[in-house]
């Protein structure tokens, strides 16, 4: 089993419970619409008894915001040193692979694409530095795959098409609306399949020449 399918299927913690639910009702109802105590019920655990293992709110939209940005590039990194050691690898392979993994975040972690947009300013200024070091830094790994595959593209051009596919990737907040029926909306595989062809698409096109 990879390290990526052990991971999901462990039981998560009650640490991985309460940021779960957490980022849920921040979502819903925004940061100071949610108390201590909605998110220990969530849990099924009284609100102060949520100071066992985070010493507030914002610790915990902290370690959410900051967390997902070091899961993204430590995810990033592994998938570039397994395709490095395998040895026949090939940059098309590895780009697939990166899309998949950021499918996998943008379709399983709405809820923190919806927080990083609307309460990322809420971070300490650190913690704040610390996401937007992370974010460039896994850029950069995408950017490295991408000029390996389109040796003719830019670094610059290489750099925003990532930045542009991240944004194309991380819509999908806006894909299920609660009035939408759900019969009316294509399942998991089919709109990972076609973010993916998107995103190919979106790679391919920058790498074309102009007309």
């Amino acid at each position: 089993m990879s390290t990526h399918a052990a991971a999901r299927v462990a039981a998560p913690t009650r640490r991985e419970q309460i940021l779960r639910e957490a980022a849920r009702l921040f979502a819903e109802r925004g940061f100071h619409g949610v108390g201590v105590d909605e998110i220990g019920a969530a849990v099924g655990i009284s609100g102060p008894g949520l100071y066992r293992h985070f010493p507030g709110k914002d610790a915990m939209l902290a370690e959410l915001l900051v967390g997902i940005s070091e899961r993204l590039l430590e995810g990033g990194r592994l998938r570039v040193s397994e395709d490095a050691a395998r040895g026949d690898g090939s940059p098309e392979a590895l780009l697939d692979a990166l899309i998949e993994g950021h499918i996998d975040f943008a379709l399983d972690d709405r809820p923190l694409i919806t927080l990083h947009d609307r309460e990322l300013d809420r971070l300490r200024d650190t913690d704040r530095k610390r996401v937007r070091r992370l974010q460039r830094e896994y850029v950069e790994v995408w950017v490295g795959v991408v000029r390996a595959l389109y040796p003719a593209l830019a670094e610059n051009e290489a750099r925003v098409t990532v930045h542009a596919v991240f944004g194309l990737l991380n819509s999908t907040p806006h894909l299920a609306r609660p009035e939408s029926r759900p019969d009316a909306r294509p399942g998991r595989a089919a709109t990972a399949a076609l973010l993916h062809r998107l995103a190919r698409g979106a790679f391919a096109a920058a790498a074309a020449e102009p007309a």
